[in-house]
């Protein structure tokens, strides 16, 4: 299991294949993405590794992570994020990630939180379809209904379908396929849409259903300085 990258969402655009057809395709961007710390099942109880993206202002981050980042001899991050993996795939604290750590064709799971859509009513939060347009219906064509039981119950049940605040969560697409990576710019071209907004941050890694391909780098695709720097 590879340690996935944190990426940023640059907007959505189109490629063109082989035969001409056009694909829509999601930029997202590493930015200065490194590893800043490790676990290990001797100290922490399990393996993982903490990446670092993007760039933070000293007088922005507490004394805690001005330690950390110190010790790890990387600037501050405006991004941490946490990844699980194997033994064996674990990096170097300060290496760098890069692009090429995706090969085109493969499949990876992206997370990030929803656009934010502020109140919403049941029709557009739910997709329900409303009430009728005659009959003795009036001003309540849009409402979602009778929301109550009989005696018994007698309550609403939590959780139930409503009018309320819509987007601004988390969310992960799974399987959306590579369709290149450019490691010079930093840019990842993923099929199709990924949640959040432009400028967001974005958690990319290897597809859990589909599993790892084999020309992917192991431990990670990591930035030729930051190898010599370790060597």
């Amino acid at each position: 299991m590879r340690s996935g990258v944190i990426a940023q969402k640059v907007g959505m655009t189109r490629v063109y294949n082989d035969a001409g057809e056009h694909i829509p395709v999601t930029v997202l961007r590493l930015e200065n993405c490194q590893v800043v710390g490790q676990r290990t099942e001797e100290k922490n109880g399990y393996t993982a590794v903490q990446l670092g993206a993007g760039q933070s202002k000293v007088k922005n981050t507490n004394k805690a992570q001005r330690g950390q980042f110190a010790a790890a001899n990387v600037e501050p991050k405006a991004k941490l994020v946490e990844f699980r993996v194997s033994t064996d795939n674990l990096i170097d604290v300060g290496a760098e990630l890069t692009a090429s750590h995706f090969v085109a064709g493969q499949l990876v799971d992206v997370t990030g939180t929803s656009s934010g859509k502020g109140f919403a009513g049941a029709m557009k939060r739910h997709n329900f379809g409303g009430l009728r347009a005659t009959h003795g219906v009036s001003v309540s064509h849009r409402s979602h209904g009778s929301t109550g039981n009989n005696q018994d119950p007698g309550k609403v049940w939590k959780g139930k379908r409503m009018a309320g605040h819509m987007g601004q969560t988390r969310i992960t697409t799974q399987n959306l396929e590579v369709v290149s990576t450019d490691e010079g710019r930093g840019l990842i071209l993923v099929k199709g849409a990924v949640p959040g907004s432009k400028g967001s941050w974005i958690v990319v890694r290897d597809a859990v259903k589909s599993g790892t391909p084999e020309s992917a780098p192991r431990p990670a695709g990591i930035r030729a300085a930051a190898n010599e720097g370790a060597e």
